[in-house]
C-alpha cells in the first residue's frame, strides 16, 4: 500500500509550493493569463444570452446529465440535483471518512447508461485511512425512499491521493468503459518529480498520475495496453479532464508546473512525460501536448467536445477556452464569471460550472452557478 507522509509536512510543504508558484488550481490568476487573441467584448458582456440553471452551489465539481436534468457533485459530499429551475440538494453515504482538504473530496460524477431504470452512477471521491489518503472509484445508488446517495459497491480503491494532484475525472467513454484520471499525488515532488526515488507517474505499477480504463463492474478490460492493468496512459501530472470528439479522438486537459498546462490527444499505452518533459521538451518515446499555455496559466480542469472542436475550463484562467483542432486557434470566450471547474455540451448549447467557493475565489452572492449559453454565439464570436 503506497503510503504519504507526514500530515504536518505535507501541509507545509503544499504551502511553501504555493508560495512559490505551483500552477494547480491557484490562489489567484495571473494578471496575464489569457493565450492568442483578445476576449470579444460581445462574449465578456453576453448576459443576455446566459442562462443560470442554478445557483448557491458549494465547491461544485463535476456536472453530469439525463434528459435536462443536471447533476452535480459537491466537494463537501453532497449532490445536487436541477431540474427545471428547481434545486435539490442530497447527502452521499460513503463507506470510507471522506478527505475535503486542499483540492480533494468528492469530485467525479458520471451517471449509469441504464440510470433511469436502476438510479446509480459512478463517483469519484478521496478518503481517509488514518495518516493515509486515497482515492477510489464507486458505485453509489439514489435510495428515493430516504432522499440520499448510497455507496454500494468498490470498484476501485487506494489510488494514490493527497491534499492536491487527485485528478478526479471520470467519463463513460464511446466505447463503453470507464475512464478515470488521477494526478500524481504527491507535493513533495511537485516540480522534481520524485519521491522515495520513484517517479510514480512514470511507474506502470502505480495507480497514480495516470488515466485508467475499467469495465464497467469494475474489472479490467481484456484489450487495455498492459497486461493486467487498469493504466491506459501514463506520465501525466494532474490530468482533471476528458472528453470524445465526434471522430471518436479522445483529448485531456491537464495542470502542469507553473504553467505550462496542457491539452493531450490520448492514445491508448502512450507516455505523457511528466515529471522529465514539460511544454515543447522532447525525449524519445514520450508524447507533446497539442497544445500547451508556454508561460501563462490556465488551470484546465473539464473538457468536453463540439463536433471535432473542444471547449475546456479554466481555473486560474478564469473562464472557458475554445480550441479549433484543426486550425490550431485557441481563444477564451468566457470572461467574467470568475474560476470555471466544468464544460458540458447539450445539444446546441455549453453548460459551464463555476468554482468561487472552493477557498481560492471570490465568490458573488449567487456563487457557485451552473451557466448556459448558446454555443452558436461562442463558435461565431470565435471565427
Amino acid at each position: 500500500m503506497w503510503k504519504t507522509r507526514n500530515f504536518v509536512l505535507m501541509m507545509m510543504l503544499c504551502f511553501m509550493l504555493v508560495g512559490c508558484g505551483s500552477n494547480d488550481e491557484g490562489d489567484q490568476a495571473t494578471e496575464d493569463n489569457n493565450m492568442n487573441d483578445e476576449t470579444s467584448e460581445d462574449v465578456q458582456n453576453s448576459s443576455d444570452e446566459l442562462e443560470i440553471l442554478g445557483g448557491n452551489l458549494q465547491a461544485p465539481w463535476a456536472i453530469a446529465e439525463n434528459n435536462g436534468v443536471f447533476y452535480i457533485t459537491e466537494r463537501d459530499g453532497s449532490v445536487t440535483v436541477i431540474d427545471d429551475g428547481e434545486e435539490q440538494r442530497y447527502d452521499v453515504q460513503l463507506e470510507d471518512e471522506l478527505y475535503t482538504e486542499g483540492e480533494a473530496g468528492l469530485l467525479g460524477l458520471a451517471l449509469d447508461p441504464q440510470f433511469e431504470d436502476n438510479q446509480q452512477a459512478y463517483m469519484y471521491y478521496t478518503y481517509a485511512v488514518g495518516d493515509d489518503i486515497f482515492n477510489k472509484v464507486v458505485v453509489s445508488t439514489y435510495q428515493d425512499d430516504e432522499q440520499v446517495w448510497v455507496e454500494e459497491e468498490t470498484l476501485l480503491d487506494e489510488i494514490p491521493g493527497l491534499m492536491i494532484h487527485n485528478g478526479g475525472r471520470i467519463k463513460i467513454g464511446p466505447d463503453d468503459h470507464l475512464y478515470v484520471t488521477t494526478g500524481d499525488a504527491d507535493s513533495l515532488y511537485g516540480q522534481s518529480g520524485e519521491t522515495d526515488g520513484a517517479i510514480i507517474a512514470q511507474d506502470l505499477d502505480s495507480l497514480a498520475g495516470k488515466i485508467l480504463r475499467l469495465e464497467l463492474d469494475g474489472s479490467i478490460p481484456e484489450d487495455n495496453p498492459f497486461n493486467d492493468s487498469y493504466v491506459y496512459s501514463y506520465g501525466h501530472r494532474n490530468p482533471q479532464g476528458i472528453t470524445w470528439t465526434e471522430d471518436g479522438d479522445m483529448y485531456s486537459s491537464e495542470h502542469g508546473p507553473t504553467a505550462h498546462d496542457e491539452i493531450n490527444a490520448i492514445e491508448a499505452g502512450a507516455n505523457y512525460g511528466w515529471p522529465l518533459i514539460k511544454g515543447d521538451e522532447e525525449e524519445d518515446g514520450m508524447q507533446l501536448p497539442v497544445i500547451h499555455s508556454g508561460d501563462d496559466t490556465w488551470a484546465p480542469s473539464g473538457i468536453a467536445s463540439y463536433q471535432n472542436d473542444l471547449f475546456f475550463a479554466g481555473l486560474r484562467g478564469e473562464g472557458v477556452y475554445y480550441y479549433d483542432i484543426e486550425t490550431e486557434d485557441l481563444q477564451q470566450v468566457v470572461t467574467d464569471y470568475g474560476r470555471v471547474r466544468d464544460v458540458y455540451v447539450l445539444e446546441d448549447s455549453l453548460i459551464f460550472l463555476t468554482n468561487n467557493t472552493d477557498g481560492r475565489g471570490n465568490p458573488s452572492d449567487n456563487d457557485d452557478q451552473l451557466i448556459k449559453i448558446p454555443l452558436q454565439h461562442l463558435t461565431n464570436e470565435a471565427q
